[in-house]
């Protein structure tokens, strides 16, 4: 099993894939890492702005700030 690549209390940036409807984009802090398949590890998330928390996919993380949020 391949360990996460994020950790708990991480700033990351969710970018939504294409059918994740009105999800922001945006600054999140993961809560809590979940299991998941091997190839894309699960996480709970919380934004920084709304603080809904939301359970996403490691591919559409990237690590902390890169730009410009919306």
């Amino acid at each position: 099993m391949s360990p996460h690549r994020f950790n708990v209390g991480q700033k990351v940036e969710f970018v939504p894939h294409r059918f994740d409807g009105n999800v922001p984009r945006g600054l999140y802090t993961v809560v809590r890492q979940l299991p998941g398949p091997d190839n894309d590890r699960e996480y709970r998330v919380k934004h920084q702005q709304d603080g809904h928390e939301r359970v996403v996919l490691e591919s559409q993380l990237r690590s902390g700030a890169t730009g410009v949020f919306s």
